[in-house]
């Protein structure tokens, strides 16, 4: 049994590899033509061939001409079953596939977004990243539809997604049509918080007596979504009369600590475990409203905070030692 599922991962793995050959890379958006289809029965549809092909033998040896009609009408509804199954992927559009940054060991989401141009709506399409498990989704006719992909973390750095199976086996299980995409997927692998090392104390470059958050704040930072306790005089209102999302004006105070967080600070055995403790120190000082920059040995990000310099910070974690060439430019920003 063994011998048998190391032998069909083989051939997995060959058909793969000349997929990739024969298509070669896929720039998004991307068409699904006939010639990058392919369509094979599945097991019902093998055990359904087999019951039509002995109900066909049967009638030809006794003379039964009801044996032959009913298998005869039963290959017609198989041929016409293929044709909608593979009709059911024909044409849809891949137009963009994007992944969320996630933290090494987690799981995290690949979002993709299909079109259909045709007029007949698409039911039960599967797509997948390879090894993780397929969600279906219905696209309308004249329309697009999302979905959320599960992917999981590698260690930091870039995680690029080599191939997509987008199939279908709509609408009677006997046929599954499938394609793979070999898009340039690329997602950014944050270092996974840990350590236990105390915060670098406040620099001092901000002391002051203003408390944290109140109107009285020295710097502008800008718009955050609007959470349960928020004062409504620091509501945007005019953004709001705009039919924009209720959003809190942000500043920050001079009372507000402000953290150097240094790689040269990190008391570690080996780099990953300093980049894990950056990355929980990163983590703490933004859920508690402090102002922190980071120091890394070629790079400076300046003191700042919010969701924007959270994700800056942690991209220079999750980046750092790789090489400047090998970076997507999109990975920077």
């Amino acid at each position: 049994m063994a011998a048998f599922a190391t032998l069909q991962e083989r051939l997995r793995h060959r058909a793969a590899e000349w997929a990739r050959r024969r298509q070669g890379p896929d720039p998004l958006p991307l068409g699904l033509g006939r010639r990058r289809l392919y369509i094979l029965p599945t097991r019902a549809g093998m055990a359904f061939g087999a019951l039509v092909f002995a109900m066909l033998v049967a009638g030809l040896n006794y003379g039964n001409s009801v044996a032959l009609l009913f298998a005869f009408l039963l290959a017609g509804f198989v041929l016409v079953a293929m044709h909608q199954c593979h009709r059911n992927v024909l044409g849809l559009s891949l137009l963009e596939a994007a992944a969320s940054p996630l933290f090494a060991g987690s799981t995290g989401t690949l979002r993709l977004t299909l079109q259909n141009a045709s007029r007949l709506a698409r039911y039960r399409v599967q797509a997948a990243v390879t090894g993780e498990a397929a969600v279906a989704l219905d696209v309308a006719g004249g329309g697009r539809a999302q979905v959320e992909l599960p992917i999981r973390a590698g260690p930091r750095g870039l995680q690029r997604i080599d191939r997509l199976r987008v199939s279908s086996s709509h609408p009677f299980g006997l046929f599954r049509v499938w394609t793979w995409v070999h898009a340039p997927i690329v997602a950014i692998v944050y270092p996974r918080p840990a350590g236990s090392l105390p915060p670098p104390a406040d620099s001092g470059a901000r002391a002051g007596t203003w408390p944290r958050g109140t109107a009285g704040a020295d710097e502008w930072l800008g718009l955050r979504p609007f959470r349960d306790g928020d004062s409504p005089r620091q509501v945007a209102w005019k953004a709001y009369a705009r039919e924009a999302p209720l959003l809190v004006k942000e500043y920050s105070s001079t009372g507000s600590p402000l953290r150097v967080l240094s790689l040269d600070a990190v008391r570690q055995p080996d780099i990953e475990s300093r980049l894990a403790q950056l990355a929980r120190w990163v983590v703490d000082a933004e859920a508690a409203g402090d102002l922190y920059g980071l120091e890394l040995p070629g790079e400076r990000i300046p003191a700042h905070r919010g969701p924007d310099h959270r994700h800056r910070c942690l991209v220079a974690l999750a980046l750092y030692g790789a090489p400047k060439s090998a970076i997507p430019v999109a990975a920077k920003r």
